[in-house]
């Protein structure tokens, strides 16, 4: 089996994006607030969004779930306060589940958080209890700059996030550490914020102390891990330097990494750096990066190609393309097994 742990729902029906800018406008002209009832998606709309998608590209790859989450980069948390942000992520959570439910055997739905930028973390805890209760979510994603690229929230170390962390740990769900949108116009979406943002919170984790205080709380970073993989060498030596233990007593039984990297080498460097474990499989397809790469004729998002010429044992590659992430993600395993998987 192939888990792929990072997809988003890139592919929604207009009418919701069209629902997301009658709310913002509302954000001037209260007037023209919508209400939860007036986005109207059926299942056939729903269906034709994923069939010739998300679901076309996993047959063609060989990808039998996704962990599938609200679309990234419409987040943006820095959006309207938490009310606005409590609404968007109710809709985008419910249209997953929604997801998932057409197509048990494929999709599995992932939480956005209603984070706002200045808002206790805390607030976050009803939607992600009804996301795990009622929508069998098997994952979050967590935004470690709710403020869109200015980096006004504290460190993932600091306690204000303890809540949110005290509620994962008795779930024993995981989070995945995903920003959304940049207004900094410094740092471009996904080609600069997205990965600043995967090494800053590996950084921040290397600095603090949290899984002392949480040792069951599993955070995946995504996107291959940034820069992490490349300068492997001056975090550990950062470690050595801050008096902390080495990385892999430190972080690496918490701290997993994605192999959302779409090159031959850059997979290979992640596969040589990175302990097996620590790796899942994942290819955030229709996202990011969504065209055909003129030196292999393949989409740069084909991950599978990658990781199956990275020339791994069978037992190396069967637990990144499924076993880690069933070890991850226990209620993904707990799912799956109840399919008879």
């Amino acid at each position: 089996m192939i888990i792929d742990c990072h997809g988003h729902y890139t592919t929604a029906p207009p009418a919701l994006e069209r629902w997301r800018n009658r709310q913002i406008a509302s954000l001037t002209d209260p007037t023209n607030a919508p209400t939860r009832s007036d986005l109207r998606i059926s299942d056939d709309e729903l269906r034709e969004s994923i069939d010739g998608n998300q679901l076309r590209l996993m047959d063609e790859r060989g990808i039998d779930m996704t962990v599938f989450s609200p679309r990234a980069s419409f987040m943006a948390h820095h959006v309207g306060g938490f009310e606005t942000s409590a609404a968007w992520a109710a809709i985008c959570n419910e249209l997953c589940f929604r997801v998932s439910q057409l197509y048990p055997e494929r999709f599995a739905p992932a939480a956005m958080l209603p984070q706002s930028p200045g808002v206790d973390p805390a607030t976050c805890i009803p939607e992600l209890t009804r996301c795990v209760e009622e929508y069998g979510a098997v994952a979050l994603n967590l935004n470690p700059d709710p403020s869109g690229g200015h980096w006004s929230a504290p460190p993932l170390t600091d306690r204000s996030w303890y809540p949110l962390y005290e509620k994962m740990t008795e779930y024993d769900i995981p989070a995945m550490i995903h920003v959304s949108t940049s207004v900094n116009p410094a740092f471009h979406t996904t080609g600069a914020h997205y990965l600043n943002a995967d090494t800053t919170a590996f950084m921040q984790l290397v600095q603090g102390d949290l899984f002392t205080d949480f040792p069951t709380l599993r955070l995946v970073i995504p996107h291959g891990g940034g820069a992490i993989p490349y300068h492997w060498g001056r975090f550990r030596g950062l470690a050595m330097a801050l008096g902390k233990p080495p990385l892999e007593q430190h972080v690496l039984d918490n701290v997993y990494f994605d192999t959302c990297v779409y090159h031959q080498p850059g997979i290979d460097l992640l596969l040589d750096v990175i302990p097996t474990k620590n790796i899942l499989f994942a290819s955030e397809m229709i996202g990011a990066v969504r065209d055909i790469d003129p030196c292999t004729g393949h989409h740069f998002d084909d991950t599978r190609r990658y990781t199956e010429a990275a020339g791994l044992p069978a037992d190396r590659l069967a637990a990144i393309h499924e076993h880690n992430a069933r070890t991850v993600y226990p209620r993904l395993d707990t799912l799956l097994t109840a399919q008879g998987r």
